[in-house]
């Protein structure tokens, strides 16, 4: 088993995204004066479930990626599926304050979340034939 150097350069840069979202969620909670829960302010919502969003997906996702580069795994699909998860959480919050229904919004949030999905399924995928 080696140290999955690929996979904690990415946790490094995925940590970074997350301390941006949750200053953003402090940012809205101050500017809209909210201590708990969202104040009934669509915004807020939308920006802490952009940060809920992450912290559901992306540990699991970076566990699997991990595991699966410590067990000597290719480097090209972690260093694949690590580019596609950075980009698909830069693409979630932005489609979260797209136009509802709008081209914005489906190829930002939606791609994003379906591209977490992807890497999340392709990683399990991948660590399941490792183990064989």
């Amino acid at each position: 088993m080696i140290f999955p150097t690929t996979t904690a350069f990415y946790a490094a840069i995925l940590g970074l995204i997350y301390a941006g979202l949750t200053g953003w969620v402090i940012g809205g909670r101050v500017t809209g004066n909210v201590l708990f829960g969202d104040g009934g302010q669509d915004a807020l919502q939308r920006r802490i479930r952009s940060h809920g969003n992450f912290q559901e997906y992306v540990p699991l996702t970076l566990l699997l990626i991990a595991l699966y580069e410590a067990g000597g795994g290719s480097h090209g699909w972690v260093q694949g599926l690590l580019i596609v998860l950075v980009i698909a959480r830069i693409l979630h919050p932005i489609g979260m304050f797209a136009p509802t229904n709008s081209p914005r919004q489906f190829a930002c949030r939606g791609g994003g979340i379906l591209a977490t999905f992807a890497v999340m399924t392709i990683a399990s995928i991948l660590l399941l034939l490792q183990v064989g």
